[in-house]
């Protein structure tokens, strides 16, 4: 059974940083995606990142690129989001969720449809 954790939500100021943690656990394949979204209410869930287990390819939103860097950790089975210069616009729950490569290939690395979601972290960003 594929579980993903995140961890690493909190309150910030705007133009402070965080960085999120997903732990996964439960894979069979070495080749998946794990990708970062995040949702306000009343909003659709947005994608922001992801990154392959793979070769390492990165995708990024327009809205945090340059602010945002994903990397992984597969020693630890650890995908990390390091959000710098967040804007009060970056406020939300953010999720981490796992898909095979396979799937996300044809269905976008970025598109809010993953196959396995984790439960959550709040991230609010204070003017």
């Amino acid at each position: 059974e594929v579980q993903l954790v995140e961890s690493g939500g909190g309150l910030v100021q705007a133009g402070g940083s965080l960085r999120l943690s997903c732990a996964a656990s439960g894979f069979t394949s070495d080749n998946y995606a794990i990708g970062w979204f995040r949702q306000v209410p009343g909003k659709e869930r947005e994608g922001v990142s992801c990154i392959s287990s793979g070769d390492g390819t990165t995708h990024y939103a327009d809205s945090v690129k340059g602010r945002f860097t994903i990397s992984r950790d597969n020693a630890k089975n650890t995908v990390y989001l390091q959000m710098n210069s967040l804007k009060p616009e970056d406020t939300a729950v953010y999720y981490c969720a796992a898909d095979r490569i396979r799937v996300r290939i044809v269905a976008g690395y970025l598109a809010p449809d993953y196959e396995y979601w984790g439960q959550g972290t709040q991230v609010t960003v204070s003017s």
